[in-house]
C-alpha cells in the first residue's frame, strides 16, 4: 500500500480537497445544496475506486450516499460507516486559513472535515480502490455515508429499517475517533450516549428597564445561572434524580485494563492551557470521559451581547445542555428524567420550558471479537506497537441504532488525534496519519 500511496499521492489530495471545498454544514439550511453537491460528488468517487453501483438515496433531512461491491456470497461482508457533514466553522475569524479552502502545512491538512468525518471516511475509499485495482479484495464491500451525524443522524435509523436487507453485513467499520496518540494507537471498544435539550427561562413579558425594575423582577439570566449551577454537585456528581440508577460501575479488573493507556496529566493541562482538571470526585481523567456521563452546557444567551451598554432586564434567557452517557443509559430516559427535574427546581417568579433535540445510545463491543483481532493486528503492523482498547468520550448515536437494527457490532477504526481540533477553528488531519489509516485499513481486510 505504500507504493500505492506514493504513486497517487497528489491525485489522492485533489481528490479529497474536492470534498472539502464543499461546504457541506447540516446544521445550517443554507447548505442545504451543498449536502446534495457533497453527496454527488462522493458517489462519483465511490464508482472510480471500484464500487459496481453507487447511488443517492433520498430521506426525511439529507440524502444517504449507498455503494457496494459483491466478491461472492460465500465471502464475508463488511459495511462501512462515515459521514459528510460537516460542524459550522464559527468564529469564523479564529481560522488562519479559509475553512472551505484546505492547505497544507506542518504536516496536516487544514480545513474543516479534514479530520471529522472527510479526511477519515476517504481512507476507505483509498483503501477500497487499492485492494479492487490490485486483485487483492476478497470481501464484499459496502458504504453508507449521511449527511447528519453532526445533528443526531435523525433521518438515518428510519432510513436503514426501510432497507435492512440492503444493509446486511457482519460487520460495521467506522474511522470517526481519535486514538491516543501518534505512538500508541488504539482501538475504541464503546463510546458514550448523548441527551442533548434546549431550555429556555421566561421571567416578565418584555424586556424591562434595569432600573425601574432591577431588584424588583427576577433575571432570568440570573435564574437560569442559579438553576445551572445546581444540576452538578461539590463532588462533580450530577444531580439530577434518577440519573445514575441504570450506570454500571466497571470492576476494578477493567479499570486496570483501562489505565493501560498511556497519559501524561501534565502534557494534557499544558495542551489544554489549564491550571487543573475538574471533574467527578473519585476517578481519573480518563475515566471521566469514558466511562463516566457528564453535563455540560454548550451554549447560553439573553439580553443584549452587542456594542456598548444597553441597561436591560430581559424577558427570556437560554441555554443549550448535553449529557454524556454510558452504555446501559437511555438517552430518552435520560431527557425525561432532566426534563422533570429542571422544571420542578424552577422558582416561582419564572416559567420554564425544555425542548429536547437529539439523542442516542452508547455502546461496547467486545475486543475478542474477530473484527477487534484484525484491526488490532493490522495497526500493530503499521505502527509497530500493539493498539490499546479504550473508550470514546464522545458519541455516534447513530451506531447503536445501527447495531439494534442489523444485529452487527461497530467496529471503530479511528485516526484522528486530539491536535486535530475537531469541531474548532483550525480542525486539521496529519498527513501520516491519513497514509497510516490507508495502510492499516488494507491489512484489516487481508487479517478479517
Amino acid at each position: 500500500m505504500k507504493e500505492y500511496i506514493a504513486e497517487n499521492r497528489e491525485r489522492f489530495f485533489e481528490e479529497l480537497f474536492s470534498l472539502l471545498r464543499i461546504p457541506s454544514v447540516s446544521s445550517l439550511e443554507e447548505h442545504r445544496p451543498d449536502m446534495v453537491r457533497c453527496a454527488e460528488r462522493l458517489a462519483e468517487l465511490l464508482k472510480e475506486a471500484g464500487a459496481a453501483d453507487a447511488a443517492i438515496y433520498p430521506t426525511a433531512g439529507h440524502p444517504v450516499v449507498f455503494a457496494s461491491r459483491k466478491v461472492s456470497e460465500e465471502a464475508s461482508t463488511v459495511l462501512v460507516y462515515g459521514h459528510y457533514d460537516v460542524q459550522p466553522v464559527d468564529p469564523v475569524e479564529l481560522w488562519k486559513s479559509d475553512p472551505f479552502e484546505p492547505e497544507i502545512r506542518d504536516g496536516a491538512i487544514y480545513a474543516r472535515g479534514a479530520n471529522d468525518d472527510k479526511g477519515q471516511l476517504f481512507m476507505h475509499l483509498k483503501a477500497f480502490e487499492y485492494l479492487v485495482r490490485t486483485g487483492q479484495l476478497k470481501h464484499n464491500v459496502k458504504f453508507i455515508f449521511e449527511g447528519e451525524e453532526e445533528i443526531g443522524s435523525p433521518s438515518l435509523a428510519a432510513w436503514a429499517k426501510e432497507h435492512r436487507d440492503m444493509l446486511k453485513a457482519d460487520v460495521i467499520l467506522v474511522s470517526d475517533t481519535t486514538m491516543i496518540s501518534e505512538e500508541v494507537p488504539s482501538i475504541n471498544c464503546g463510546m458514550r450516549g448523548l441527551a442533548y435539550v434546549e431550555v429556555k427561562v421566561t421571567g416578565p413579558d418584555k424586556d424591562l428597564h434595569s432600573g425601574h425594575y432591577g431588584g424588583a423582577v427576577a433575571n432570568p439570566i440570573n435564574v437560569l445561572c442559579d438553576m445551572i449551577s445546581s444540576l452538578i454537585d461539590k463532588d462533580g456528581r450530577i444531580t439530577v434524580k434518577g440519573f445514575y440508577d441504570d450506570v454500571v460501575e466497571l470492576s476494578p479488573e477493567d479499570r486496570a485494563q483501562l489505565a493501560r493507556a498511556p497519559f501524561d496529566i501534565g502534557e494534557y493541562k499544558r495542551f489544554l492551557d489549564i491550571a487543573e482538571v475538574k471533574g467527578e470526585a473519585g476517578y481519573t481523567t480518563l475515566e471521566r470521559t469514558g466511562i463516566r456521563p457528564c453535563l455540560d452546557v454548550n451554549g447560553i444567551w439573553g439580553g443584549y451581547t452587542g456594542e456598548g451598554a444597553k441597561t436591560v432586564l430581559p424577558s427570556t434567557a437560554h441555554a443549550k445542555i448535553s449529557m454524556r452517557l454510558v452504555p446501559n443509559q437511555d438517552s430518552g430516559t435520560i431527557t425525561k428524567l432532566f426534563t422533570e427535574h429542571f422544571k420542578a427546581i424552577a422558582p416561582p417568579y419564572v416559567k420554564v420550558e425544555v425542548t429536547p433535540c437529539h439523542g442516542g445510545d452508547g455502546f461496547l463491543i467486545p475486543i475478542s471479537s474477530k473484527a477487534y483481532q484484525a484491526a488490532s493486528r493490522a495497526m500493530a503492523e503499521v505502527y509497530g506497537v500493539e493498539p490499546v482498547p479504550s473508550r470514546g468520550g464522545g458519541s455516534i448515536p447513530v451506531l447503536a441504532d445501527l447495531q439494534k437494527i442489523l444485529g452487527i457490532d461497530p467496529l471503530l477504526m479511528g485516526f484522528g488525534l486530539e491536535r486535530d481540533t475537531i469541531h474548532s477553528p483550525n480542525e486539521s488531519y496529519l498527513l501520516k496519519q491519513l497514509f497510516a489509516g490507508m495502510e492499516s485499513i488494507a491489512l484489516f481486510y487481508r487479517y478479517y
